[in-house]
């Protein structure tokens, strides 16, 4: 079932003593993946109230993975475009497809953006499309 209101949910878990903080850590991830980031002043008050303020940056630090951890429309502008699967065969359990496979898919055809990948040049004009450079 999907959690209708997911802080009600978290706030006793967060605010249970007997948890230890890499426990509560991993509650706030979990909903931090779950909402697609949360506001700046929700994240402060999260890691005060729970009193994490030393290993804030085990949160924070999922922004180098490009996780958006504080939600604005500036970072959900650039996601990664995600390709039609729709009509691919999928077993019975498979349920998503990561990006990952988009963009290698992409970088085979030579289509990655230069902007997005800069070391990721083109391919050499002696490449015939017979394989992956």
């Amino acid at each position: 079932q999907k959690v209708k209101d997911s802080m009600r949910v978290l706030l006793p878990v967060l605010l249970n003593k007997s948890h230890d903080s890499y426990d509560k850590i991993r509650a706030i991830l979990l909903y931090i993946f779950s909402t697609n980031g949360t506001t700046q002043e929700n994240l402060d008050k999260l890691i005060q109230n729970v009193q994490i303020e030393s290993d804030s940056d085990m949160i924070r630090n999922w922004k180098y993975l490009d996780v958006p951890v504080i939600s604005s429309f500036v970072a959900q502008q650039h996601k990664y475009p995600r390709r039609d699967r729709s009509k691919e065969e999928t077993f019975q359990l498979s349920r998503w497809t990561p990006v990952i496979k988009d963009v290698m898919e992409d970088a085979i055809e030579n289509k990655l953006d230069s902007k997005d990948w800069p070391y990721c040049s083109r391919c050499p004009p002696t490449w015939n499309g017979s394989g992956v450079v």
